[in-house]
């Protein structure tokens, strides 16, 4: 069968099982994959993937499963498991699924990779790092291009095909001198395209430098009260937190989202604005459909500080009486502020660069606690040297509100593209 000949014969069987509300998606890949591990080229590989996933409601009782084969037999037992799985949760009226929409195909990215450039590429990157940061040790790297045809259909006639290209890079690597060594750090970027060289890419080449400052670091002295500039690598992170106990389902649902009632309202400093841009031509690793099988649209979600839109899937809008989002997040786009990050560093009398946290997830009021890495301490405007054993809490929610200064540079992943951001008001607590 045909790919959208599986998304009907599903369909109508479930049809013919008493299955009125049903969505199924079919996805198949394929990925050339080349892997470095301790700095030698270790894999190079093709795999291809297929999935075929099904949801479905039965008397407000739903059910979800999802098989790799695609075969008739795979696909009738699917089908009866998915209804049994159904038939054993408990009701809720407010599940649902998408209503019809015109029928479209989406395409991004190149359809085949440059597989011979791929590998200058990464031969390139090792004899650079190898060269410019001799004291690296790359732990491992993996680059890979993957070409995907998504489907998507469901009972009240959504039919959607996206075709999608897309490079993707991640490394781990750490200093070492043979008698010290540096925390790990890792970063990753996604490109629709080979122009650059992979160092010059997302924030390879800053973190590699850093990494070789941070063989030896110093710990700080007491508690204090500080600025903290959080770096675009560790405010996606940070978004991710904020966002997660905020405006998606979970929060809103469950009421404990202290920004339940705050739209329209201020709940940052105005010179912050974020963006949720998955159909953008900035973001090369974005997507067209969402979870919950609508086509999704760019939106603003800060803008000049004020909140203007939850993210909501179409269970937690039904759940909540709430409207649904325009997407299902990601693909953050935050707004550059006017000064250099160089300027903003000078304005710091005390405090900290964070590159990466490490710590639990914030509770649901904002509040976090958690390790600074791969981190500097700032004083009288100057970066001084690289830290250790420090701790860092504060709440994301205050924070918002105590923003310092938004850097002009940003650093683009192509799945999202931050700056560098400023906060006062934290706690930093060395041994």
């Amino acid at each position: 069968m045909t790919e959208r000949g599986i998304l009907k014969y599903t369909l109508e069987q479930l049809k013919a099982k008493g299955i009125d509300h049903a969505n199924c998606s079919l996805v198949k890949s394929t990925k050339y994959e080349m892997n470095v591990e301790a700095g030698n080229m270790s894999l190079i590989r093709t795999v291809f993937n297929n999935s075929l996933g099904i949801y479905v409601i039965k008397n407000n009782q739903s059910g979800s499963y999802s098989v790799n084969k695609l075969d008739q037999a795979t696909i009738d037992q699917a089908i009866q498991t998915v209804i049994e799985i159904a038939e054993s949760s408990e009701p809720d009226p407010a599940h649902g699924i998408a209503e019809y929409q015109p029928a479209q195909e989406f395409s991004s990215g190149p359809k085949e990779p440059d597989q011979d450039l791929m590998y200058a590429r990464l031969e390139q990157f090792l004899k650079s790092a190898e060269a410019k940061y001799p004291n690296i040790m790359l732990e491992n790297a993996y680059f890979d291009f993957t070409y995907s045809s998504s489907f998507v259909a469901n009972t009240n006639g959504v039919d959607f095909t996206t075709n999608k290209g897309i490079y993707r890079f991640s490394s781990m690597f750490s200093g070492n001198d043979g008698e010290n060594s540096s925390s790990f750090n890792y970063t990753g970027f996604a490109a629709d395209n080979l122009d650059k060289e992979l160092l010059d890419c997302g924030s390879l080449d800053t973190l590699l430098a850093q990494s070789s400052e941070q063989i030896v670091t110093k710990p700080l002295s007491g508690k204090f009260v500080g600025d903290v500039i959080i770096t675009p690598d560790c405010l996606a992170d940070f978004l991710s937190y904020l966002f997660g106990i905020t405006i998606f389902d979970g929060a809103l649902i469950s009421g404990t989202s202290v920004y339940k009632d705050k739209l329209g309202e201020q709940v940052a400093d105005p010179r912050l604005t974020i963006h949720s841009r998955p159909i953008s031509p900035e973001i090369a690793d974005g997507y067209f459909i969402t979870g919950d099988g609508y086509q999704a649209e760019n939106c603003t979600i800060i803008d000049q500080g004020i909140l203007q839109t939850f993210l909501l899937s179409l269970y937690g809008a039904n759940k909540t009486g709430l409207k649904r989002g325009p997407n299902s997040g990601g693909c953050y786009v935050i707004e550059p502020g006017d000064k250099p990050l160089e300027q903003i560093i000078s304005q710091i009398d005390r405090g900290i660069m964070l590159a990466r946290f490490s710590g639990g997830n914030p509770s649901q009021n904002g509040d976090f606690s958690g390790v600074a890495k791969n981190s500097y301490y700032i004083e009288n405007g100057r970066i001084q040297y690289p830290v250790s054993e420090t701790m860092i809490s504060g709440n994301l929610i205050e924070m918002m509100h105590n923003i310092i200064d938004i850097s002009q540079e940003r650093v683009d992943y192509g799945s999202g593209i931050y700056p560098w951001i400023g906060f006062s008001g934290v706690t930093i607590s060395g041994r």
